[in-house]
């Protein structure tokens, strides 16, 4: 193998390390400054398609990656915390938010990529200020791009000295002047290698900095850098397909939603890019001087060759996309019934639910911790249910079904709290803020609660069984009393939960006094029971199993009273 070669090899593969990793520390860093406000964000997502848009475009530039844009949103209709047409809508704003990568690369501060990088790493690294530190990530991930990008560069320009790359190259040179035929047959196949280079590296940002570093350094000609990039956005879908297996149906069509909009957009943008390619040179050729698609690299100087290529590419990529949105905005709903039909209702009803296969969601802490928020509401939701069950139980009207039901229920809320556990515990085993570690202890405490009030639940039913097994049964004052005290509690943990779901601190005053008045009810119960027992009026068997009752539920009130003071913010 030729030296020059294995250079070319060590100096792109090196540069495009170098460039994910800034995109990843970018990435991390403006999620980290920008706080609380991605979950502002996602909770303004509503069915207006126009605001749906927005959002996706707004998180797609703050996580710098459609894909992770749209295998979130995947997760979250996975969970039930955003609806199909919502997604649809994000997924749009996300092909919009993506090309802000080609806009940074626009900027001339190419050589300057070392240098912020070093002076950027310095806070970073020595800066005690967690938001000063920060903001040094975010500089040291845009440095790390730009060199990169140079790297990768200077790893392509020996390829044009290069007869046998060159002559490669030359199989992909789209001649728009020659046959139109001809031309459209060049561009497909530009655009589906584009396609497969994305399917294989699975980030669009990535394939973008090749396909700029080709065209740049003059290996590559303008509209094949164009017609690439279409390409890049078929690929980009399939990390979303990928995170859709095993989800939910909902989740599903929204993956599919993604693949469609993108595939039916190229098409129509192929189909006019012969016209469109020389109508966007024209606008880098009124605002720098230079046409795009006249230049050489071989004429002119390298850094403004390079400088009005990347422009060119950025518009191209910008353009195609926002046209796509602008046409595809008013067909949201064909498209979702479109994806309804492909993916129909299964027969069995499905639940919501976290997915292991949704670790690109860990890529966005900030957001993760939205998801494992449904699924502490879920946890709540669910035990509300198991406490209605629960009354019917108590009455005396259980049946084997209804029984099995609150049993099934209590272990699904044991898999939730695992899920949970083993998600947040990723999410935050990273560099992650603090405030977002602290919602995650937060969260995994709360799963703790809601496990544990699942499981209270079911041993007030065993309780019951245990009574009817041994032809003992629960009526009367006992009977009477154990209802009064049953809906108190479950009074209680519902609006404990509303003050849960609200992220309300305002709960804990309200909370530890009806928290008392319940123990003191619980009491005054066991004290008449008590007395009942004295007088032979109830078995020792009886008592036994009644009071263990009662106990569970003093344990449900102090969990519930628990879930209250994690909202407080106690510790």
């Amino acid at each position: 193998m030729d030296v020059s070669f294995v250079e070319i090899i060590l100096n792109v593969i090196g540069g495009l390390g170098i460039f994910l990793l800034g995109m990843k520390h970018m990435s991390e860093g403006l999620q980290a400054v920008s706080g609380d406000r991605l979950r502002k964000i996602i909770s303004i997502a509503t069915n207006n398609r126009i605001m749906g848009v927005l959002m996706g475009i707004l998180v797609t530039c703050l996580v710098q990656s459609s894909s992770v844009t749209t295998v979130m949103v995947v997760g979250f209709v996975n969970s039930a915390i955003m609806n199909l047409m919502q997604a649809i809508g994000v997924i749009l704003g996300a092909n919009i938010g993506t090309t802000i990568t080609g806009w940074i690369l626009v900027l001339k501060i190419g050589k300057f990529g070392l240098p912020i990088l070093g002076i950027a790493a310095f806070f970073f690294l020595f800066s005690k200020n967690q938001r000063l530190r920060y903001i040094g990530m975010t500089i040291m991930g845009i440095g790390m791009v730009f060199f990169g990008l140079e790297l990768m560069k200077n790893g392509f320009k020996p390829l044009k000295s290069l007869p046998e790359f060159e002559a490669w190259f030359q199989a992909f040179h789209i001649n728009l002047d020659g046959g139109i035929f001809a031309a459209y047959g060049d561009i497909i196949k530009c655009a589906l290698v584009g396609m497969i280079l994305t399917m294989i590296v699975q980030s669009s940002s990535a394939t973008l900095g090749i396909t700029i570093g080709l065209a740049s350094t003059g290996v590559i000609e303008f509209q094949t850098a164009a017609a690439l990039v279409m390409g890049e956005n078929i690929g980009t879908t399939v990390t979303a397909l990928l995170a859709s297996i095993g989800t939910t149906t909902n989740a599903k069509r929204a993956a599919y939603a993604h693949f469609f909009f993108n595939v039916l957009g190229t098409a129509w943008f192929i189909a006019l890019f012969p016209f469109a390619i020389k109508g966007l040179s024209g606008l880098v050729a009124a605002k720098t001087g230079f046409n795009p698609l006249d230049i050489s690299i071989d004429t002119m100087n390298e850094d403004q060759y390079g400088q009005v290529i990347t422009a060119g590419i950025a518009l191209t990529h910008t353009t195609f996309n926002v046209a796509n949105v602008i046409v595809f905005l008013p067909f949201i709903g064909l498209l979702a019934k479109f994806v309804t039909k492909l993916a129909p209702e299964k027969d069995t009803k499905e639940s919501a639910h976290l997915t292991y296969l949704d670790v690109r969601m860990l890529d966005t802490p900030s957001l993760g911790i939205v998801q494992s928020q449904g699924q502490l509401n879920f946890m709540a939701d669910s035990v509300e249910g198991m406490m209605t069950k629960l009354r019917t139980c108590v009455e005396g009207d259980s049946t084997p079904e209804l029984e099995s039901k609150i049993f099934e229920r209590e272990e699904i809320l044991d898999n939730v709290q695992k899920e949970i556990f083993l998600f947040l515990s990723n999410m935050v085993s990273g560099q992650v803020p603090q405030e977002v570690t602290n919602s995650a202890n937060k969260q995994m405490r709360l799963a703790d609660e809601y496990e544990s009030l699942s499981d209270y639940t079911t041993n007030v039913l065993k309780g019951l069984k245990k009574m009817n097994k041994s032809s003992m049964s629960l009526e009367g004052v006992a009977k009477d009393n154990l209802l009064k005290l049953h809906d108190r509690v479950t009074a209680y943990i519902i609006r404990v939960d509303q003050f849960m779901k609200d992220e309300n601190p305002d709960v804990l005053t309200w909370a530890s006094t009806e928290g008392a008045a319940i123990a003191k009810l619980m009491k005054e119960i066991r004290k008449e029971h008590l007395q009942r027992l004295q007088k032979e009026e109830v078995s020792p068997y009886f008592s036994l199993a009644y009071t263990d009752m009662l106990n569970f539920y003093r344990r449900m009130k102090d969990h519930a009273l628990n879930i209250a003071e994690v909202v407080n913010g106690e510790k």
